[in-house]
Order: structure tokens, then C-alpha cells, then sequence
């Protein structure tokens, strides 16, 4: 049976599935139930100093179902903790003790003051936490006062606190960043530069999710009015992956430490996650859906996908998907594939047909010898695999690489590797080389 145990920064956690600084990791009672259902961490719902601050007292959430109800993604203008500091951090004091296996990592947003971080992380060291997390992903409410993604989205603020926390402190420092910027390599590597263990990502997208028509304002609603909030669930998912895979591949952050979110709600989502370099996973909007007892489907699918696999510990797969990442640019232009169809699985339902004949290349019939019958023309064909993705039968159409001669552009297809870079339609092509490479690491690019 496969070892899901994981050490991070030197943290150890009985798997990589750590609940994410949210609802779910408020209090002390809900990290009780989440650690006996058998989460290998948690990261406390985020502190801040002084007073509390106020949530609202209304509808916190909109969502966006699909055709059967589930829950595709979820939008939250809930602020960080609104129970007092010294409650939460004897709080924190008291689950570490009980379960010290566990990974207990705190999430911090204060001022972008010196003093101001210097006396928080005193007082959380004092709990027995074993780390900090840098909430610079926020997009609301905090943002709007100088805090959250108002720091995240800028390098230098990142930096310099990322500073102060490694020089006061003996914790580890993770930044959490925010999607809501352009590039996420800057942010990424300017945690990197502040001296920060590592950084985790992605915190919620700024959204709104949906308009009331009856009342004319965004959901959720409170009082007539509503405003943007933090997106999640599994539609980020997406996003996550590629600002993940980003900062693997960029030449300053490789190897750079990583823990993962962005609508995890299965052990697949987990392993894509792990094999593009990311050392645990947080969950937030699946535990909200499902409830703590997911955790156990999610350990024990990924621990017998391991075991088919031949995995027998998470470093024997974590970051392996990273090398395959490339730009657009590096792809083979000479790898060549047609759709087939599997006539015995074949519903005849027509959505292929349709869906290639009203948008894509008239490439797959409808009718043959005057019945009802769908088979891909590959004349036409460009391989653009649509028909794959609308089809409702899994497996029905798949996609065949070819060799030889491409009935398309009538033409032989070159064996050999091929890329833009030195294509005969590319204006800038590497004229000196026969083929260009793909880089192993994406270049750095000059910080702006």
C-alpha cells in the first residue's frame, strides 16, 4: 500500500491533503472533526490584528451550478476571522497539542507595517504552530484596505514582507498569491527573493457570479446591493494548474516549494497537482460541499492509484508533469492525428456531426449510402479532437496519430520533431538551425 505520508518545509503531515485557510478551519471545534476525519493539515482561517473585523450578516455566498446541481463554483465576500485573536490562538494551542502529527500552518494578514508582523508571528509562535501563511490573495474587503491581493499584486510589498517574516521569525513562510495579476511569476519569485519557504496558490479569482434579475444586483445579496468576491471551486481549477506549472517551469522559481489549491475535490485533482510539483494540496470548496469525510475518498483513491502505478511514495511522481509544459510555440507541428469512431459504440446521436459541421471543419458525415451514419472524413480533419470533447459516450471517439501522408494538406508527413520557431510561415524563424529545441526551463524574463 502506497505512503501518502509528507514532509513540507520540514513539516510532517500524514498525507498532502490539508484543508485551506477558510470557514472550515474557524475554530477549534471544526479542526477537531476535520483531524479525525483524517486530514493530514489544516491552515488556520486567517488573523489579523486589533479588533475583529465585521461580516456581514447576510447571504456570504453565490455558486454556479451545473444541469444536475453540482456545484461547479463558488464566490464568497466573507473576510478573514471575526473572532477575537487571543480566542483563535489558544485555540491553536490546543489542537496542536492534541494532534501533534498533524500540520498546523497559520494564516496571517496584518498592515504592510514592520511591527505590525513582528508582534504577530511572536504570539503565533507561541502556540506550537509549525508555520505561517502570508494571505496576499484576498480579493475583497481586506483588498480595499491596503491588505490581501492589495499586497499580492505588488512584487515589492511581497518582498519586503516576505522579509520581515523570515527575520522575525524561526517558521516557515509560506506566501499564498494571488490569481488576480497578469503574470504570477513576478509575485512568485519576488516571495522567493523575500527569503519565503515557499508559496501556495491560487487564492480566489475576484468575480461576480451572477445578477439577480428580479432585483437587479449581484448575488449574493445584501440589502439590495452586492459586490465582488473570491471565486473558487472546481471551474479555478484550470487556472490554478497553469500558474502552478508557471512558476515549475520558470528558470528563478524552479524548485521552489509549492502547496496547491484551486478546486481539488478528488484524488485526481490532487495528483495533477503533485505532478506538476506541488508538495501537498489544500481543499477548501469540496469540505464545504461534502463535508470533512471526503478526505477519506480522496486518500484512498490517490493511495491505490499510487499502487497501480507502482508509486510507492509521493516524491516517486511529484513534479513529473512539469518537463512536459512547454509553449505554444515548442509543440511537434508534424505530429499529425484524425478522429475515429467506434461504430459499436456509436448512440447516433449526432452531436459530433453537428458540432463539426456548424463550427469546425465539416469533417464527420451524417448520412452514408442513405442511412444515418457518422464517420469521420479525413480530408477534413484537422485533429482538432472537439468531436471528442462533446461526445457523450466516454471512449466512443479517440484520437490516432498518422504517419506518412496527411490526406488533408495532401502532403507527406515529416518523421522528425518540428516546431513554429523554424516553420516556413514564421517570419522570425531560426533560419540557422534545422529544428529549434524546446527549452528544458522557461527563461526568466527581465523584471519590469
Amino acid at each position: 500500500m502506497a505512503d501518502l505520508t509528507t514532509t513540507f518545509l520540514g513539516i510532517r503531515s500524514p498525507n498532502p491533503f490539508w484543508l485551506a485557510s477558510a470557514p472550515p478551519t474557524d475554530k477549534e471545534y471544526n479542526v477537531c472533526r476535520a483531524f479525525e476525519a483524517g486530514w493530514g493539515g489544516v491552515v488556520w482561517k486567517t488573523l489579523g490584528e486589533g479588533d475583529p473585523v465585521v461580516n456581514v450578516n447576510g447571504p456570504r455566498y453565490g455558486a454556479i451550478h451545473g444541469p444536475d446541481r453540482r456545484l461547479l463554483g463558488l464566490n464568497n465576500i466573507e473576510l478573514i476571522t471575526d473572532r477575537a485573536l487571543d480566542i483563535n490562538l489558544e485555540e491553536i494551542a490546543r489542537v496542536k497539542q492534541r494532534f501533534p502529527d498533524r500540520a498546523m500552518i497559520v494564516s496571517l494578514m496584518v498592515p504592510c507595517e514592520e511591527k505590525s508582523w513582528q508582534s504577530i508571528l511572536k504570539v503565533v509562535e507561541e502556540t506550537g504552530a509549525d508555520g505561517v501563511e502570508l494571505n496576499f490573495g484576498c480579493p475583497h474587503g481586506m483588498s480595499e484596505r491596503g491588505m490581501g491581493s492589495a499586497v499580492g499584486q505588488v512584487p515589492e510589498y511581497i518582498e519586503m514582507v516576505a522579509r520581515w517574516c523570515k527575520q522575525h521569525s524561526r517558521l516557515p513562510v509560506i506566501v499564498k498569491l494571488t490569481p488576480n495579476i497578469t503574470d504570477i511569476r513576478y509575485p512568485a519569485r519576488a516571495a522567493k527573493r523575500g527569503g519565503a519557504d515557499a508559496v501556495s496558490l491560487i487564492n480566489t479569482i475576484s468575480s461576480i457570479v451572477s445578477i439577480d434579475l428580479d432585483n437587479f444586483a449581484p448575488t449574493p445579496t445584501i440589502d439590495g446591493k452586492g459586490s465582488h468576491g473570491g471565486y473558487c471551486g472546481p471551474a479555478v481549477k484550470p487556472i490554478a494548474l497553469n500558474m502552478v506549472a508557471e512558476i515549475a517551469r520558470d528558470a528563478e522559481t524552479r524548485g521552489l516549494p509549492m502547496s496547491g489549491i484551486g478546486g481539488i475535490t478528488t484524488w485526481r485533482d490532487a495528483a495533477e497537482f503533485i505532478a506538476l510539483g506541488c508538495g501537498t494540496v489544500q481543499v477548501c470548496t469540496a469540505a464545504m460541499t461534502y463535508g470533512f469525510k471526503i478526505v477519506k475518498e480522496m486518500a484512498s483513491g490517490l493511495s491505490d492509484w499510487m499502487d497501480e502505478k507502482g508509486y510507492a511514495v509521493i516524491e516517486d511522481f511529484r513534479g513529473r508533469a512539469a518537463p512536459n509544459v512547454t509553449d505554444w510555440q515548442y509543440l511537434n507541428l508534424n505530429y499529425v492525428t484524425k478522429a475515429r469512431i467506434d461504430q459499436d459504440l456509436c448512440i447516433q446521436c449526432g452531436r459530433c456531426h453537428i458540432a463539426c459541421e456548424d463550427t469546425s471543419h465539416q469533417a464527420i458525415t451524417s448520412m452514408v449510402d442513405g442511412k444515418r451514419h457518422f464517420e469521420v472524413i479525413d480530408a477534413e480533419c484537422v485533429g482538432c479532437n472537439l468531436c471528442v470533447n462533446v461526445c457523450p459516450v466516454e471512449d466512443c471517439i479517440t484520437m490516432e496519430q498518422i504517419a506518412g501522408w496527411d490526406p488533408r494538406t495532401e502532403k507527406p508527413i515529416p518523421a522528425e520533431y518540428s516546431n513554429w520557431t523554424v516553420h516556413g510561415n514564421n517570419p522570425m524563424r531560426r533560419e540557422t538551425l534545422q529544428f529549434a529545441p524546446e527549452p528544458m526551463v522557461r527563461q526568466a524574463e527581465p523584471a519590469e
